[in-house]
């Protein structure tokens, strides 16, 4: 069987490989192709999509934008096959709403006694989205936590001392963002964003008349369970399936590209699937 991942990040977000090397480990990886989807930039996708050439990979041109439920709840949305030529500042809000947090998370710190800038922030990042794992390393860098692990659980994740949640934007509005460009949509790792089944198949219901294509089934934060359960409601919302590992390099030691934790792998009848859909529906593949 041959094998994709349509869920990796670059150092154009909150990874730690250049574009250039996520796609040369998917190549050494053995698979038949990959998606790039950084978080609210498609800065890294010509550089990531040329190496892909060379290497004699596909690359599927992706993002994953950030959005939250009116309570809060993170709700990330895949966006693949973006056009080429799409101008990064079509997802400037989602970038907005990220500043706006690290700012505020940097201000509790600071708060606290903690001294750090946003200059320290963007010294960790060679990207145009900065994110909680910069703070974290800057964090690390100056010796006020031994590793990303303990910002997380003492600082920056969700009951840290200096969390602050993201101002709501709607996962709607990257649902209907995506499909104006002639994307195909999935719910990102579903199981992530804190409800129970019957909730969660509601945010996913209730997305489909802005353009809801698939779901994400397989990941690697998502047991055998988990994937049984997205599966049926796929089936029972007329939904695709889309999968893959979550890649983030360092920032995520025990994922690497194409192959997620427990062993997960992704056929690439799920690929398949999708390309078929878009012939069906007649939008470039």
């Amino acid at each position: 069987m041959d094998f994709i991942d349509l869920h990796t990040h670059s150092i154009a977000s909150d990874g730690t490989f250049t574009p250039s090397a996520v796609a040369r480990s998917a190549s050494e990886a053995g698979l038949k192709a990959f998606a790039l989807t950084d978080h609210d930039t498609v800065s890294g996708l010509d550089e990531a999509a040329h190496e892909a050439e060379a290497v004699g990979i596909e690359c599927i041109r992706g993002i994953e934008l950030s959005t939250s439920t009116e309570d809060l709840k993170p709700v990330h949305i895949l966006g693949y096959w973006v056009p080429e030529g799409c101008d990064d500042e079509y997802f400037r809000v989602f970038r907005h709403t990220r500043e706006v947090r690290n700012a505020r998370m940097i201000e509790r710190l600071n708060g606290l006694g903690i001294a750090v800038t946003m200059d320290d922030v963007a010294f960790e990042s060679e990207g145009k989205a900065l994110g909680r794992p910069h703070i974290a390393k800057a964090l690390c860098r100056k010796g006020v936590v031994r590793s990303i692990k303990e910002a997380f659980a003492q600082y920056i994740g969700s009951g840290g001392a200096a969390y602050v949640p993201r101002e709501p934007l709607p996962p709607s509005k990257a649902v209907s963002m995506l499909k104006k460009l002639g994307c195909t949509v999935s719910l990102a790792h579903p199981m992530l964003i804190g409800c129970n089944e019957r909730k969660t198949e509601e945010i996913a219901r209730s997305l489909i008349p802005f353009g809801l294509d698939a779901v994400e089934v397989y990941h690697s934060s998502q047991s055998p369970w988990d994937e049984r359960f997205l599966t049926g409601m796929a089936k029972k919302l007329g939904l695709l399936a889309t999968g893959g590992s979550d890649f983030h390099g360092g920032n995520k030691p025990e994922v690497s590209v194409g192959r997620g934790k427990g062993g997960l792998r992704i056929g690439y009848f799920v690929l398949d699937d999708l390309r078929k859909s878009r012939v069906l529906n007649r939008l470039p593949v």
